[in-house]
């Protein structure tokens, strides 16, 4: 916007107009190819919301960019999250000695579902470095036994009913 004063002096202002979505954000293309790039060197979807705040920009409602909203904007555009191990699959345990929810399944003879169901009712401790990443779950040598007495003790009975 320029404005004309009555002195005659002239002055130049750039007024930043929100919207209510992306498809109106006058932006998208650059902030579509600036996450990618970010993606593509391996940040996590918080570091990404930094990153973009730190810029000096902001989300189409004119609001700081947070990790979740990074999250919904990749899953938008398609792009995949970050593995922290590459394309490789997870491995069974972690070098810093944690456990993938492939790695408990194994070791303990359960279904990946029912370590996540523990992971969420809190039977397991772990933490995920960001939504959609994989899990790493701590098991102490003294937990796993009490973990196998719990598992036997739940299992259900493949007996038939007589």
């Amino acid at each position: 916007m320029r404005i004309v004063w009555q002195t005659g002096a002239t002055s130049e202002h750039l007024v930043r107009r929100d919207v209510q979505s992306y498809r109106d954000y006058a932006e998208i293309e650059h902030l579509q190819a600036r996450v990618r790039a970010l993606v593509a060197a391996s940040r996590m979807d918080h570091e990404i919301a930094a990153t973009l705040n730190s810029e000096g920009l902001l989300s189409a409602r004119g609001h700081p960019f947070s990790g979740g909203e990074i999250h919904l904007l990749r899953k938008k555009w398609g792009i995949p999250t970050v593995k922290i191990n590459g394309k490789d699959r997870n491995p069974q345990r972690w070098p810093d000695g944690t456990y993938s929810v492939q790695g408990v399944a194994d070791m303990l003879t359960v279904e990946p579902q029912t370590v996540f169901k523990w992971l969420r009712k809190g039977r397991l401790s772990g933490h995920q470095l960001a939504r959609g990443m994989p899990w790493k779950i701590t098991l102490s040598d003294d937990d796993i036994p009490e973990m196998k007495a719990y598992v036997l003790r739940n299992r259900r009975s493949k007996k038939e009913a007589s």
